[in-house]
């Protein structure tokens, strides 16, 4: 089955406008899932949580990228807005063969834009604790953090580690 026709037999009514509307509201909520790497930020099951805090000196800081999300709804989303689109294109065997192209090509830019947007500065932090441990923190880029700086090196009991002033 042509994939316009699986689209349009998926969601009767729905014009290409309305298509692309939902593929926008899908890449938006992708971006809203994404999980926070902040120091600054707590999980839902870290609050009211016991964490053990030992302090430390700041041994270097160096910037680094987390990278970005890749699920299926960036794959996805971009695949109906390319099909959409492409079926805008040509008519019969072409029409057909636009659509899948473009079906291809959006779900392979849907991929890449979900990871883009996903992506997130970070600092990289070498911290030697009091008792003489060295540990690194890979944490967003969201507080200040310099060599010679006296940190808070805070545990949960998940294991996630964070610096903090």
């Amino acid at each position: 089955m042509e994939i316009k026709k699986l689209i349009i037999k998926t969601l009767p009514g729905f014009s290409h406008s309305v298509m692309i509307l939902l593929v926008v509201i899908i890449a938006a909520y992708v971006t809203g899932c994404a999980s926070s790497r902040s120091g600054e930020v707590y999980s839902r099951d870290q609050a009211r949580q016991v964490q053990i805090v030992e302090n430390g000196t700041v041994e270097s800081v160096k910037e680094v990228t987390i990278e970005g999300t890749k699920t299926p709804i960036g794959i996805a989303a971009g695949g109906v807005a390319g099909g959409v689109l492409g079926s805008t294109i040509g008519s019969g065997s072409g029409k057909t063969v636009a659509v899948v192209l473009g079906a291809l090509a959006g779900a392979a830019a849907g991929t890449l834009v979900e990871e883009g947007i996903t992506r997130k500065p970070a600092l990289e932090i070498i911290v030697k604790k009091d008792n003489g441990q060295t540990l690194v923190v890979v944490q967003e880029a969201d507080i200040m953090i310099a060599a010679g700086d006296r940190v808070r090196i805070i545990t949960a009991a998940d294991g996630t580690t964070r610096v903090s002033k």
